[in-house]
């Protein structure tokens, strides 16, 4: 079979593989209590120009 040719045998096989996903009673969600603070002098206006800045 030639490279990057389409095998229907390891598409299944792979198929099985990722559906049978073990899952624990151990695998929950941490749950976190805070909150977070910034310190900057920086006005909403001007962190949201620099915002656009760097994405342009």
């Amino acid at each position: 079979m030639s490279m990057g040719a389409y095998d229907d045998d390891e598409h299944e096989r792979r198929e099985r593989k990722n559906n049978n996903v073990d899952t624990s009673d151990e695998d929950t969600r941490a749950q976190y209590h805070g909150e977070v603070a910034y310190d900057g002098d920086e006005s909403t206006e001007e962190l949201l120009d620099q915002f656009k800045e760097i994405n342009s």
